[in-house]
C-alpha cells in the first residue's frame, strides 16, 4: 500500500506556522475545534511538530497569562508533551500502522522533511475494514 492513497494533502489540512504567536494557535484551534495540530516552518514548509491542546492548557496554568499577553508570545514556547512522529511518503505499511496506532494522524514528509499532508487513523481504519 502507497501511503499516497491514504494522504490528506497539505492544501486539505489545517496547521500552524512555527512563528505563529501562542494567541493566534489558539484561535485557530478553537475555530476549527482541533484537540492537535501541525507545526510547520513557514520559510522551508519543514514539518516541526505537533502540539495539543492540552500542551496549551499545562502553558497557561504555569504561566498565569492574560489572553491579550498570548498575542506577544511566540509558539516556540509552548513545549510539546509528547512527540507526533512523522513518517516520510516512501514508507511501508507497516511502520505507517505502527505510527498511526498511538497517534491521531500521522504527518507525512517528502524526503527533504517537506510537510506534504497527513494520514489520518479515520483513513487507516477505512482501507483496512471491509466496507459493509
Amino acid at each position: 500500500m502507497n501511503v499516497l492513497f491514504l494522504l490528506t494533502p497539505k492544501k486539505e489540512v489545517d496547521f500552524l506556522y512555527g512563528d505563529f504567536t501562542v494567541r493566534q494557535a489558539v484561535e485557530k484551534m478553537k475555530e476549527h475545534r482541533y484537540t492537535m495540530i501541525p507545526v510547520i516552518d513557514r520559510k522551508s514548509g519543514k514539518y516541526l511538530y505537533s502540539v495539543r491542546e492540552g500542551d496549551f492548557l499545562y502553558y497557561f496554568m504555569e504561566h498565569r497569562l492574560s489572553f491579550e499577553e498570548l498575542e506577544h508570545l511566540p509558539l516556540s514556547s509552548v513545549v510539546p508533551s509528547r512527540e507526533i512522529k512523522s513518517v516520510s511518503v516512501e514508507c511501508e505499511s507497516r511502520t505507517l500502522y505502527q505510527v498511526i496506532a498511538g497517534q491521531n494522524y500521522v504527518p507525512v514528509v517528502d524526503d527533504q522533511g517537506t510537510f506534504i499532508g497527513i494520514v489520518t487513523r479515520k483513513a487507516v481504519m477505512k482501507d483496512l475494514l471491509p466496507s459493509s
